[in-house]
């Protein structure tokens, strides 16, 4: 039994803040922040909106893409580092909110590489048949660990959730290969000490720019295709100099990579599955295509799926 996507939502608050505002609040510039980053501005969750209420909005936008129903899930992974609260977990609220009455839940936390943490984990419960239908979903509330005094970091993060239903499919769809990694030894590059979120943005750029295009090849060649043929790549939302390093080392156009970034910003394990949702909503993915999703994040953290599109 081959694993794959059969629905996806995403939700973004409706707030947005841009560069502009930015000013106002840091000693930045619109300029400074486009040239280094990509990002243009971010979406800000209302102090009533916590991570559960956007992460209920994407999965109900996923289920009903799926044609599935909440009793018919059999179990709920929610990857976040901005949980509502240390427990009940997030994954534990959706499960009552969507009236999943047969399904376990668990929040994972591999902050902005969790999603990809989730679909694999997902894909080994679906091919062994242990579970038939797994809902997926990225949620993060950023701005509540955001240190808006840090112009280094407060400019990057932004807030929302991607959702995905997964489950069966045709033998010759789904998941084709996979990369899962750690390295601890450089955890102290972006974590969140204290309240706030801290980062050594030139230690991470140096990982992030060699690790994602890497696995992005990885897992291309590990499903038997050479790196051109990725008709799609996904990768995580964080820096457009980053991203654009990945795109390069597949050797594809610009119009074959996702790219939200200027509106969105970082939205850690959010970020994968949103850009994921707006490719399937806008036509960019389509049945057949070659898709290659990859995202790093604290730990540090990192992950990379290959996956033929339909079912």
């Amino acid at each position: 039994m081959k694993a794959g996507i059969l629905g996806t939502g995403h939700y973004v608050p409706e707030k947005v803040l841009t560069n502009k505002d930015m000013e106002q609040i840091v000693e930045t510039s619109d300029e400074w922040i486009r040239t280094r980053t990509g990002i243009e501005e971010r979406r800000i969750a209302s102090d009533t909106e916590d991570t559960s209420d956007m992460a209920l909005a994407a999965a109900k936008r996923a289920l009903s893409e799926a044609n599935v129903k909440g009793e018919d899930i059999d179990l709920i992974l929610v990857a976040t580092v901005t949980p509502d609260q240390p427990f009940p977990t997030v994954s534990c609220k959706l499960q009552n909110a969507l009236g999943a009455k047969h399904a376990a839940a668990m929040d994972l936390s591999a902050a902005c590489a969790g999603f990809m943490y989730g679909v694999i984990t997902a894909k080994q419960f679906i091919e062994t048949e242990a579970y038939r239908n797994v809902l997926i979903i990225g949620a993060e509330k950023l701005s509540k660990i955001t240190d808006w005094e840090d112009r280094n970091t407060c400019v990057l993060f932004g807030d929302g959730a991607g959702a995905a239903v997964m489950g069966p499919v045709s033998e010759d769809k789904g998941v084709l290969s996979f990369e899962l990694g750690s390295d601890g030894s450089g955890g102290e590059h972006l974590a969140q000490n204290g309240d706030y979120i801290h980062m050594n943005g030139r230690e991470v750029f140096k990982f992030a720019v060699r690790q994602m295009p890497e696995s992005s090849v990885h897992v291309a060649e590990k499903a038997g295709y050479a790196k051109e043929d990725v008709d799609y790549l996904i990768p995580h939302q964080a820096n457009i100099r980053i991203m654009e390093a990945a795109r390069q080392r597949l050797g594809i156009n610009e119009d074959r990579m996702a790219v939200n970034v200027s509106r969105y910003g970082n939205t850690s394990a959010a970020s994968i599955p949103i850009a994921l949702s707006e490719g399937v909503k806008n036509g960019k993915i389509k049945d057949n295509d070659l898709v290659v999703l990859v995202g790093f994040g604290g730990g540090l953290t990192w992950g990379a799926v290959a996956l033929k599109w339909g079912q």
